[in-house]
């Protein structure tokens, strides 16, 4: 960890990280449709551009009520959620070994702990993402660390999360936030190969 000043373009990742964590965990407010209405987070020709200006799009039209409904009957439903947030259940597929376990113990050495209220698992796609946005923003975690983290417990499974809200018929708004979300952190991916 350093106590230099944080790069301005970490200072946007870690925003992103955050946006994407606000998002997944409740259902946007209208301040938070107004930031994206209002951003210029991506400009031009790119995939992350394009994502970005049709997940602005969407925020013209959009209604907190119908988007709290589209939240709920994805991640929350009643009994069993149209798509689990939950990031270790996309890796279990993939692996033998509980990746939850692990990431207690990452947190647990980042000094993250969880509060006592919090009745979730620790791998909720905006948890995992909400330790991205610390470990850059308030922490400086190093390049290294940042994406040990990143390539351990947040890449694969958020693909594959973000395919899974993509798939469902149930996802309008919602699915231009997962196809954001994943051209960020396809970004994110290509970025972290390059150290």
């Amino acid at each position: 960890m350093t106590d230099a000043q944080l790069q301005p373009e970490d200072e946007a990742r870690a925003g992103v990280y955050g946006l994407i964590a606000r998002l997944f965990y409740a259902p946007p407010d209208a301040e938070t449709l107004g930031y994206i209405l209002h951003s210029n987070a991506f400009e031009g020709s790119g995939k992350i551009a394009t994502a970005w200006r049709n997940l602005a799009d969407a925020c013209r039209t959009a209604d907190p009520a119908a988007l709290e409904s589209e939240h709920t009957d994805l991640f929350v439903g009643t009994g069993k959620s149209e798509v689990t947030p939950y990031l270790a259940y996309y890796a279990m597929r993939h692996s033998t070994e509980n990746p939850l376990v692990e990431l207690r113990q990452q947190l647990v050495h980042w000094e993250l702990g969880r509060r006592e209220n919090a009745h979730e698992p620790e791998d909720h796609i905006a948890g995992i993402c909400e330790a991205m946005r610390f470990a850059i923003a308030v922490q400086h975690r190093p390049l290294e660390e940042q994406k040990a983290f990143f390539d351990r417990f947040l890449y694969k499974g958020a693909v594959a999360f973000c395919s899974a809200v993509t798939a469902s018929p149930k996802a309008g708004f919602y699915r231009l936030v997962a196809a954001f979300a994943r051209e960020f952190f396809e970004l994110e991916h290509e970025a972290f190969e390059m150290l």
